[in-house]
């Protein structure tokens, strides 16, 4: 190991872990978790946070390759997909096994062995992205945070983003600049896209007396422009300003046309999402279906006897409200904990829950009512993990699938089967 003031470090990597990152271990027993390595190397990084028992930190240099590493893409890699350093195939492997430690930890009983699905396309599948913003003396561009620090580097769009997207946060950045807006009014742009191309955005400023900028209204099939508190996150929403257009989007989930808004919560990679659903779809047959965590309702829609969609975010109620106005499933507005009376035995049991995982208030009601069969797809194996270890007291667990709904990042989906015993 070596330091200096500038706090940069050696080590040598012994694996990928849940996160994204690479661990090793230092002299001082410390471990170390650094972005942009791969298992087998030593590497040279820059310390970004530092605790008494470890260190997180980002690579500044490569001493000993990997054979299995190649050039990124994009050299922003690190800041939107930072697994672009391996072929797909290894990345998908190494997906598999972190999906697989996971359960192991957490001591959970499978069935099956643990399989994972992987979409044909690795780049261009992302129908969401957000971009910062950064000024300089030539202008105003689009930029993106290092990862680990508050500072930028300017982009002109990601590969991993569907090119329609790229396009469109480009030109409303140069009306932006032509319209002379500085980069410290502006927080963040969200850009959504539908599979048949149309676009629609959310600008988020600091300033709540934005000026109106008509040639907004062509840059895109819709446009907010949004005020968030300065002291909020980037794109947190306090109050619109103005918009032009329509900045809803329809996108067909298994044949089923589901409505949402640039500001909804939406999957982003929708082949792959198709076939998560399909599987979902299967498993559940003609049984009733009860969707908690249920976003604009995309997974209850899809299914054939969902009766009931639980959402706790007020955006998504109103679109899961449009989009189950010719059925007769019933919406309801609340955090999935506040509604355990809907929980019963007859029902199957779909879950989508935030990374957090579920609410120990589901789990306890879970095992005390002993719905039939739960469906629980998760973007956070671990919280999966965890969930699991718990339920498997009255449940078997059938199957667990992983799916790469992100290609070219750390993020794992998985899909676990749990039957009734």
């Amino acid at each position: 190991m070596t330091s200096n003031k500038l706090q940069l470090f050696e080590v040598k990597i012994d694996k990928l872990v849940h996160g994204g990152q690479g661990i090793g271990t230092l002299d001082s027993g410390q471990k170390a978790f650094v972005w942009g390595v791969l298992p087998g190397e030593t590497v040279e990084f820059r310390v970004t946070k530092k605790k008494s028992d470890y260190v997180e930190g980002v690579i500044t240099r490569v001493l000993k390759k990997s054979d299995q590493r190649i050039d990124p893409k994009d050299p922003e890699y690190l800041s939107t997909s930072p697994w672009q350093i391996m072929s797909y195939d290894i990345e998908n492997e190494h997906k598999k096994v972190i999906l697989t430690e996971a359960m192991d930890r957490a001591k959970v009983s499978y069935t099956d062995s643990i399989s994972f699905v992987a979409p044909k396309d690795e780049w261009g599948y992302r129908n969401k992205m957000e971009y910062s913003f950064y000024g300089d003396e030539s202008g105003l561009h689009l930029a993106l945070f290092n990862r680990g620090t508050h500072s930028k580097q300017i982009i002109s769009g990601s590969s991993i983003a569907r090119p329609e997207i790229n396009a469109v946060a480009n030109k409303i950045c140069d009306v932006l600049d032509k319209n002379n807006i500085r980069a410290s009014d502006l927080k963040s742009i969200i850009l959504r896209c539908n599979v048949e191309g149309e676009v629609v955005a959310a600008i988020f400023t600091r300033n709540p007396k934005f000026s109106k900028i008509s040639e907004l209204a062509e840059s895109c099939k819709g446009i907010v422009v949004v005020y968030s508190n300065p002291r909020s996150p980037a794109s947190v929403r306090t109050k619109d300003i103005y918009s032009y257009g329509d900045i809803s989007l329809a996108e067909n989930i298994l044949r089923k046309s589901i409505s949402y808004d640039v500001l909804s919560f939406f999957q982003v990679n929708i082949p792959i999402f198709d076939q998560a659903l399909q599987r979902i779809r299967a498993e559940v047959g003609s049984e009733p279906v009860l969707d908690l965590y249920s976003g604009v309702g995309a997974i209850g829609l899809s299914l054939k006897n969902t009766d009931l969609l639980v959402e706790s975010d007020k955006n998504n109620i109103f679109w899961a409200q449009q989009n189950t106005k010719a059925s007769n499933i019933k919406v309801v507005h609340a955090n999935s904990e506040k509604s355990l009376e809907y929980i019963d035995s007859q029902h199957v049991l779909v879950v989508d829950p935030p990374r957090a995982g579920l609410h120990m208030d589901i789990i306890d009601k879970i095992l005390e009512v002993k719905p039939s069969k739960i469906i629980y797809l998760s973007c956070n194996p671990s919280t999966q993990a965890r969930d699991l270890g718990l339920l498997q007291k009255n449940y078997k667990i059938q199957n667990i699938t992983g799916y790469n709904f992100f290609p070219r990042t750390p993020h794992i989906e998985s899909l676990a089967i749990l039957v009734r015993q």
